[in-house]
């Protein structure tokens, strides 16, 4: 997705009221409430978060542009955080999300054999979903777990210390 075009002023004449559902709202306003007011588009990231969950895990262009209305900031802004932070998809995922993290750390402890043996075993490269549906295949930036790379993120739950069997047998537990 490229965001070359994209203006850099601030949306404006948005009726707020019109974006999202009550209950998302409601839940972005409590995080918009933490900053102060001059200051809301600092909860960008717990808004994407949120609407990408809403949205059944990834980020359409017109969502990050609800985004920006909402938080009052240039959509420009919005793209920038959901295409530099591996968390958020722009396209959409299967169910499962197997994050291979490709850091030092984890590259010095075996992720790049994790990175092959996925290729391989599943047919997938990273960004790509498995051919039954199973899994998209993500290759990440840090997932803060040197210690004991390589480092997995499967959903929202860490893998640490995988070897490709291990791997395998986390994968087979997806439903």
């Amino acid at each position: 997705m490229s965001f070359r075009t994209a203006p850099l002023s601030v949306p404006a004449g948005c009726d707020k009221e019109t974006l999202f559902t009550p209950e998302l709202r409601a839940e972005i306003d409590r995080h918009i409430a933490k900053y102060p007011p001059e200051w809301k588009q600092s909860a960008v990231m717990p808004t994407l978060t949120l609407v990408q969950e809403s949205n059944g895990g990834w980020l359409s262009r017109e969502l990050m542009d609800d985004v920006a209305a909402y938080l009052e900031m240039p959509e420009i802004a919005v793209y920038e955080v959901a295409s530099f932070y591996g968390m958020y998809d722009l396209e959409p995922t299967a169910k499962h999300k197997v994050c291979v993290c490709n850091s030092i750390s984890c590259m010095l402890s075996g992720s790049e054999d994790l990175i092959a043996h996925l290729e391989k075993k599943y047919s997938v490269k990273p960004g790509q979903t498995t051919a039954d549906g199973r899994f998209t295949f993500k290759e990440v930036e840090c997932l803060g777990a040197c210690r004991h790379a390589p480092a997995v993120l499967i959903g929202k739950t860490y893998h640490e210390n995988l070897s490709a069997q291990a791997l395998d047998a986390l994968i087979a537990g997806l439903e």
